[in-house]
């Protein structure tokens, strides 16, 4: 199936401000694209793009003082089939994973494991380890917090959105 997206943002800015965005698919879908991803902005200001440490396409730019609207989209092929399901995936304890895996395992502002290790381990830590135990969290996620694109906050953390029962998309991607 072929699916088209895009996206419409205003910023608004009190002074020059330097500006890294993630908008682009990443390599690993690249040959899926149907149409080239295009990238505007107004007013027209320059860009340059890098890959991160995560291999995502990365646009740095200086939006000027005042208004600043990006804009963009593409086309996609899908499958649409769902991810699958390997219920005797295995669960790798923490001191046996390559090193570059450890960087996901990290707090950070918005998601605080200081708040939510507890909880999690009084949730889950029974549950059988493994895919059962992924399946249990995804379970409780879907049941437990409604994806509210109109009650969007850009400072909306895990633990928040935990107890607030409510998340944007950048939340529920923590929560994954």
């Amino acid at each position: 199936m072929l699916i088209r997206y895009g996206y419409e943002i205003t910023l608004t800015c009190p002074q020059p401000t330097a500006l890294v965005c993630l908008l682009a698919v990443h390599d690993d879908r690249a040959a899926d694209l149907r149409t080239p991803e295009t990238v505007f902005t107004m007013p027209d200001v320059p860009t340059t793009t890098y890959r991160d440490m995560f291999g995502n396409r990365c646009r740095r730019l200086v939006a000027p003082a005042g208004d600043l609207m990006i804009w963009g989209d593409a086309t996609i092929e899908d499958d649409g089939k769902l991810d699958e399901i390997v219920p005797d995936a295995r669960e790798v304890p923490v001191a046996e994973l390559p090193d570059d895996c450890l960087v996901y395992l990290m707090g950070s502002r918005y998601c605080e494991t200081d708040r939510l290790s507890q909880t999690a381990w009084d949730m889950f830590g029974n549950t059988p380890p493994g895919w059962g135990r992924v399946q249990a969290i995804c379970d409780f996620v879907n049941g437990h917090i409604k994806f509210d694109y109109m009650q969007a906050r850009s400072t909306r953390t895990a633990f928040e959105a935990f107890h607030e029962r409510v998340a944007s998309a950048e939340t529920m991607r923590i929560w994954r």
